[in-house]
């Protein structure tokens, strides 16, 4: 029996699928790209990426049924890590244009145009992780790479003890927006872990021992 961890990324028409399996399969993982939910629900983690207009993709991820995977999962405790626009409709609402997209609500807040006046925010930039996170664990001082114009630019999710506060990472441009989130089962990025060089895969490293 295999002892590296099963991760199944999330095939649902969104871009990066490929790249993320690659930079998985580096880091330790098992991994398969498949929208089966039976095979989404079973694996130790769920991979969730995501390119493209927040509408688009929710119209995508429920077509699968993918927020139904989600839930499900989180309810059950089960890791789930989404990945740029698949950490940005973890929230409660997405507006870009002037359209305003309901999320999976898995957070409040609404996902917003960044304040720089020069968009996308694109290439490598550092980040501020929180004492004690799990992903950054060894790699607090790195760059990452981002690709987008618009981010969770607030939390306002208050998390009552026994449940553990959850860790926030952020960035800068044109203002502070959350580059990363590890809240119990859901982490998220920002950022793409899979155009970060080694300190992705060292992330994705440390998400898959956490999965247990």
């Amino acid at each position: 029996m295999s002892a590296r961890p099963s991760v199944v990324v999330l095939d649902y028409g969104s871009g990066n699928v490929h790249s993320a399996a690659k930079a998985l399969e580096r880091a330790g993982a098992d991994v398969e790209l498949t929208s089966d939910r039976t095979a989404a629900l079973e694996a130790d983690g769920l991979l969730v990426p995501g390119v493209g207009a927040f509408a688009a993709v929710m119209a995508q991820l429920r077509a699968v049924r993918g927020d139904e995977i989600i839930d499900r999962r989180l309810a059950g405790g089960r890791p789930v890590l989404g990945v740029c626009v698949g950490m940005q409709v973890l929230f409660e609402h997405g507006v870009e244009r002037g359209v305003d997209t309901e999320g999976l609500g898995e957070w409040p807040g609404t996902v917003t145009e960044l304040a720089n006046p020069v968009l996308p925010h694109m290439g490598w930039n550092t980040v501020r992780s929180d004492a004690g996170s799990v992903l950054f664990d060894g790699i607090e001082d790195e760059r990452f790479y981002f690709v987008h114009s618009y981010g969770a630019q607030d939390w306002s999710l208050e998390v009552m003890p026994p449940f553990p506060a959850p860790r926030l990472t952020w960035a800068d441009y044109g203002g502070p927006f959350l580059a990363a989130v590890e809240n119990g089962p859901l982490s998220a990025t920002q950022f793409h872990p899979e155009k970060s060089a080694d300190a992705g895969i060292r992330l994705l490293s440390n998400w898959l021992g956490s999965l247990g």
